[in-house]
């Protein structure tokens, strides 16, 4: 659990695309699973909660919430750990803290406590397991990065099918504390998968040529640089209008069928529906997002993809029926598995392997206030107007004008990207980075010179896209 610099992910190291990695895809779809499903899952116990503790359903909707918001608002805090620690160990007390906090909740005797317990301490420790699986997948894989993103991210419509029945059994069976208990039990499958996440180990050099390239990548505990880059500042601004509306269709569509007329059940098999759909959409588009000519436009793909989703909310406004609830929830299944399987695939394009840990952290943060705003002003506006429609045209406005601002940010970033192609920063660590060769000896001087040139020649072997005209954002 010490090693901490060999989890640092050495420059030097060449992706393996495969090997070990397959082990920690494996353990990437298990916490990619448990991180966006368990928050949905828990909500079949909010009926025995409200009967127990005498409280309102939204009362217990909190709970879901706070886990969301623990998800999203602790990323800088996952970032700062994954930097100073390494991922394995992050991911190792994580598993704890998600487990402990289920066992918890299962003895409260109040709301309050369920909050604290199920709440924050689960949601702190789904959250500190979800973001460094992300980041070792990203320094794992790199020509089949997309294929490797798209089949993580399908742990989350498998989950959700998976433990959305297996709750209702359990709260039959055993009660909330006993579901509750067993949960918990289950969720000590993020250990495993952290101590699958097993650190690359970089190239074996002199003394001298280590120091001298340990210098070079050293990391910040948090690194703010990222935001000079035009292109990941472009992309969270999309990302957080994203998440705006792009929660608010699965969380209404239910209640949509029941409010035409038709039974819970019928109402609630549309959910099956878009989550076996999106099970095989994200894998699908991991694979085209890999193709040779797509992958270079990765971003453009996204885009697409955040239209579509948007385009789909539209049309789902104007559905009478069932049967038109039904294409929605096919094509939204589609459009959501492919925004679901490339937001991360781009925004390790755009920041690459050694500030993606900082990155997904400032990003999560952003997203984390979208998130809290996005499906409450809903409902609000909901009970303003007491049709659904407004809500999905509302919805599918924001996650198509996410989608304009990162095409149109792109094209703008690519004009200023072609005129500036060496950055201030790019030239302090090539100048820092000459004075330490003059301090070492000629012989270790000559394996510097060679990792040096390994790096500016064949970027794509350290887990990083190289920079061209159509990635640089």
């Amino acid at each position: 659990m010490g090693a901490v610099v060999a989890d640092d992910g050495p420059s030097g190291v060449k992706a393996p695309d495969g090997g070990w990695g397959w082990a920690v895809l494996f353990g990437c779809f298990i916490i990619t699973g448990f991180s966006y499903a368990f928050p949905k899952a828990v909500s079949v116990f909010f009926k025995e909660l409200i009967r127990e503790f005498g409280i309102g359903y939204s009362d217990t909707a909190w709970i879901s919430s706070i886990l969301l918001a623990m998800l999203y608002g602790t990323g800088p805090l996952c970032s700062v750990c994954v930097n100073r620690f390494g991922c394995r160990p992050v991911m190792l007390v994580g598993g704890l803290f998600a487990s402990m906090g289920m066992v918890i909740a299962s003895f409260c005797t109040s709301i309050v406590q369920i909050y604290l317990t199920a709440g924050v301490i689960t949601g702190l420790g789904l959250a500190l397991n979800f973001q460094p699986s992300l980041i070792m997948l990203n320094r794992y894989f790199d020509k089949r990065r997309p294929l490797a993103n798209g089949l993580s991210a399908a742990g989350s419509p498998v989950f959700l099918c998976a433990l959305s029945p297996l709750g209702q059994i359990l709260q039959h069976e055993y009660g909330w504390r006993g579901g509750f208990l067993i949960l918990g039990g289950m969720l000590l499958n993020c250990c495993v998968c952290g101590a699958l996440m097993r650190p690359l180990e970089p190239p074996k050099k002199s003394e001298a040529t280590k120091e001298a390239v340990e210098k070079k990548v050293k990391k910040k505990l948090l690194d703010f640089s990222v935001f000079k880059d035009g292109g990941f500042v472009i992309y969270t601004l999309a990302a957080s209008i994203m998440v705006l509306g792009l929660f608010v269709p699965p969380v209404f569509v239910v209640s949509y069928a029941k409010d035409l007329g038709y039974q819970d059940t019928k109402a609630a098999f549309l959910l099956t529906i878009l989550g076996f759909i999106d099970i095989f959409a994200r894998p699908v588009c991991g694979m085209v997002a890999g193709l040779k000519w797509v992958r270079p436009r990765c971003v453009y793909l996204f885009s697409f993809a955040m239209i579509f989703n948007g385009f789909t909310d539209l049309m789902g406004s104007m559905s009478v029926d069932y049967g038109g609830l039904v294409v929605f929830c096919i094509f939204f299944g589609i459009s959501y598995g492919m925004v679901g399987a490339l937001q991360f695939e781009v925004l390790m394009a755009i920041v690459g392997t050694q500030k993606f840990s900082s990155a997904i952290g400032l990003v999560l943060l952003a997203e984390a206030m979208a998130v809290l705003i996005g499906p409450p002003s809903a409902g609000k506006l909901l009970d303003a107007t007491g049709k659904y429609m407004f809500v999905f045209i509302i919805a599918g406005i924001e996650v198509t004008t996410s989608a304009l601002v990162l095409a149109l940010g792109n094209f703008f970033c690519i004009k200023k990207k072609s005129e500036e192609p060496h950055t201030k920063e790019e030239a302090a660590e090539r100048e820092e980075l000459n004075k330490s060769e003059d301090k070492i000896p000629e012989d270790a001087k000559v394996d510097s010179i060679e990792v040096e040139q390994f790096l500016k020649d064949e970027p794509e072997k350290n887990g990083e896209v190289v920079t061209n005209p159509e990635t640089c954002v």
